[in-house]
């Protein structure tokens, strides 16, 4: 089944929501494709392990547009793909805080509720508990990464499509990813066709090891690389292998890794250099030209 294309089906308005997003999109105009037979619900609530709010349980992908005023609009977009390892959505400071900051600046901005694993009372403890014990992560992600994958594909192609809508450049639309949104980041950026080609990628402090070894597409889009030495994860070194193949490839790309920031940092304020990262992707994008009405 494909992205939906008709706007009266694609579209619910929902002005004035507490988190200022303008527009929420299914992805698809039925079940997702391998999702057919799920029957459980999305939920969202406060975290207390992770101090923020999250969503867990996405069978129904989704994506929010926060668009900028006319008359700050660039006409360049990215898709936001939140992190939480499979088994939550970072909703908030890897979202919508993303989003909010990019459409201040004119960049129209989609968060995407990818699919996730089913999970329980405490999405964050039942994550840490499987990151911990050998060979449990993989195994309980690996029937949804692909299909994670596969609505980062078809919602870049989804805004593509819908571009004249949206206000902006059907060739200017981006795709940026936090940690495990990061692996749907990374697996688009080895493997696109022509409707889900992303003109940018931004994977934040991505998780890469779900992704299959592959060599880098020879119209790679420019890649934008941000991580922490101190990633608590031991995800750094992940993060300059992504900037080194694309360097050897000779395509562009710009690497930002700092000495501390530890991992999931996204809009928080640490009081660290990491704090300033979109302000580096701010640069980047105009340093590209995608900053340019």
């Amino acid at each position: 089944m494909k992205p939906i294309r008709g706007a009266a089906l694609a579209i619910l308005l929902v002005l004035a929501s507490p988190l200022g997003a303008q527009r929420v999109i299914p992805l698809y105009s039925g079940p997702a494709p391998g999702s057919e037979s799920a029957t459980y619900q999305e939920r969202e609530y406060f975290s207390k392990d992770w101090q923020t709010q999250i969503v867990v349980d996405v069978t129904k992908p989704t994506l929010t547009a926060y668009l900028p005023s006319p008359d700050k609009a660039t006409g360049t977009a990215v898709v936001i793909c939140p992190g939480g390892g499979f088994y939550a959505l970072s909703i908030t400071s890897e979202g919508a805080d993303v989003a909010k900051w990019l459409a201040s600046k004119g960049v129209a901005a989609f968060v995407l509720k990818y699919r996730l694993v089913k999970s329980g009372d405490n999405a964050a403890a039942e994550l840490g508990a499987a990151i911990n014990t050998p060979g449990v992560f993989e195994v309980k992600t690996r029937d949804v990464i692909p299909l994670a994958v596969a609505d980062g594909r078809n919602a870049v192609a989804y805004v593509r499509a819908h571009a004249a809508e949206f206000g902006i450049s059907p060739d200017r639309v981006g795709l940026m990813g936090f940690s495990a949104g990061g692996t749907i980041v990374t697996a688009v950026a080895f493997k696109y066709d022509k409707d889900s080609r992303p003109a940018f990628l931004a994977p934040i402090y991505a998780y890469t090891g779900a992704v299959p070894p592959a060599p880098v597409p020879t119209d790679a889009p420019p890649m934008f690389v941000v991580a922490a030495t101190d990633d608590d994860l031991g995800l750094a070194p992940a993060s300059v292998d992504l900037y080194s193949k694309w360097a050897a490839a000779k395509k562009p790309a710009e690497l930002h890794m700092y000495s501390k920031g530890g991992h999931g940092f996204g809009m928080r304020v640490q009081h660290t250099p990491s704090d300033t990262w979109i302000e580096r992707f701010n640069d980047w994008l105009a340093l590209q030209g995608l900053l340019k009405k």
